[in-house]
């Protein structure tokens, strides 16, 4: 950095010193560029070579960017290169054979041909097919559909009616009407045609009749014959046992248990217990009918025992026995279900009981010829016990009704429904769901509104209990100890499917 000190009076010397620190005063070479630099710095700062044409016409500034930018243009003129074709090579010309076989590679539409893949193209020596050559024979897989039978899906499949008659023959003592089950499959093999106009015949046709029985029929001398394949099935029982958690459907599910199972053990557990009293911690035991085939095909029937291991409460066993033509549920003790007992009708807690009361919608005093059950909306609705339906429909104020005449004189009375399950005439058992909870006719909100009639005439719901149960006794009583026993000896658990066996043919 320099520093310039001027001369003072009184302080000696009448000549200004210049001095570098450090060094001696005499510029240097590098002094002397850096001075050049920062004239021509300070030169560019006061001319402005770029100036604003849109100010200050016609000034000096004005006139010197007007000839900065005429000679910038006329020097990008100069030094264009100009503008001329660039040379390229001619298009290549194919002949008629170059131009059928790259044709033959295109993806075409189906009104041209739609030829493709590398082949050659057509030529004089290339004769046109007069037809098409007949398949051999054909394979092909059928399936039973839901409301379907048998011979409509083998008419589906291209099976002439001939050969369906003789089919429906043969297989006619394995296979009843309507018997085969929606999925089915049916693998079907059908032969040359004699002509075009003729069915082709049926060569083999093969699918499962049964779980325990496979069939084939097949084509032998011009005659169908039918091969009867037994197949082994395991008919132990399927016996699942679980601890309660959150709820006992979720548990039994996570265990493996059928939905369809669960449900049923819930109704023959609410006969004996509210549903809502079952505890975490509580240990439920279901057995189910199941049939295992050697393919590894299983069935799953109907719930052959309950059982509910209360940690506080009276333990349930409950056995389904058949007596007198009848099949109904027992307990341990022998003790079958108690007929006519009134269930309460829906899973919820009485809002209204009977009696004289203010009307929510009409508001005045009238009576209440029944008991409204406040339960959520779509809730299931139940039977209270055995009888007949003798009227499902709309019914004033009642909304959708039914109404169940039970015998002795005693009827039950089902309304504000949001969808009635059953029709008049029909039988319902204890339990059954005839409906679903809603809100219709005179209705504030979703409730069960349920009526009792004795002779025609409305009682209180609470008035009549009534009470017949079947006792089994003798040598009836001990077999079905030795079932229940025989039940409840099994394993829990999924079991193998038994081993394969040569199949014979019948």
């Amino acid at each position: 950095m320099f520093h310039h000190r001027d001369h003072q009076p009184g302080q000696g010397g009448g000549v200004a010193s210049l001095w570098l620190a450090g060094a001696d005063a005499t510029p240097t070479p590098a002094t002397e560029r850096r001075d050049w630099r920062m004239r021509l710095k300070d030169w560019a700062d006061d001319v402005d070579l770029v100036p604003d044409l849109g100010q200050h016409i016609g000034s000096r500034q004005w006139f010197r960017g007007l000839f900065t930018c005429v000679g910038l243009c006329a020097g990008a003129i100069a030094l264009s290169p100009g503008f001329h074709p660039l040379p390229a090579a001619p298009e290549a010309q194919m002949d008629q054979r170059a131009f059928d076989e790259i044709r033959s590679q295109m993806i075409t539409p189906l009104a041209l041909g739609a030829d493709s893949g590398r082949h050659m193209g057509p030529t004089d020596a290339v004769s046109p097919l007069g037809e098409t050559p007949e398949r051999p024979r054909i394979d092909l897989t059928a399936a039973v559909g839901i409301g379907d039978s048998f011979a409509r899906a083998l008419s589906r499949a291209g099976v002439s009616s001939n050969d369906i008659g003789a089919i429906t023959s043969l297989v006619g003592g394995d296979v009843a009407p309507g018997a085969l089950k929606p999925g089915t499959r049916l693998d079907i093999v059908l032969g040359r045609r004699a002509s075009r106009s003729a069915p082709r015949p049926l060569e083999t046709l093969a699918f499962r009749a049964r779980l325990d029985l496979g069939v084939q029929v097949s084509r032998e001398n011009g005659q169908l014959r039918i091969t009867r394949i037994p197949i082994r099935v395991d008919d132990t029982p399927l016996r699942i046992r679980g601890v309660v958690g959150e709820s006992l459907y979720r548990s039994a599910r996570a265990a493996g248990a059928p939905p369809k199972a669960i449900q049923s053990f819930l109704r023959v557990i609410a006969q004996q217990l509210e549903i809502e009293n079952i505890n975490a911690g509580d240990r439920y035991d279901i057995i189910v009918a199941h049939r295992r085939a050697e393919t590894g095909d299983e069935e799953v029937g109907d719930l052959l025992y309950a059982g509910l291991s209360r940690a506080r409460g009276r333990d349930i066993d409950m056995l389904k026995w058949t007596t007198g033509g009848r099949t109904e549920w027992f307990e341990a003790s022998g003790v079958g279900e108690r007929r006519g007992v009134l269930a309460q009708p829906v899973a919820g807690r009485t809002s209204s009981s009977y009696g004289m009361r203010r009307h929510p919608i009409l508001g005045y005093t009238r009576m209440h010829a029944g008991i409204d059950f406040a339960a959520a909306y779509g809730s299931p609705i139940y039977a209270v016990t055995d009888g007949i339906v003798v009227y499902a429909g709309r019914h004033g104020g009642h909304g959708n009704y039914v109404k169940i005449q039970h015998g002795g004189g005693i009827a039950t009375g089902y309304a504000h429904m949001s969808r009635i399950a059953s029709v008049p005439g029909q039988r319902v058992r204890r339990g059954q769901v005839i409906g679903y909870v809603g809100s219709t006719g005179l209705s504030t909100g979703p409730h069960l509104h349920y009526e009792l009639y004795r002779n025609g005439v409305n009682v209180n719901p609470l008035s009549i209990t009534f009470t017949t149960a079947a006792q089994l006794a003798g040598r009836e009583l001990s077999a079905f100890r030795a079932r229940l026993g025989q039940l409840k000896s099994l394993q829990a658990g999924p079991r193998e499917a038994p081993k394969r066996t040569e199949q014979k043919t019948l």
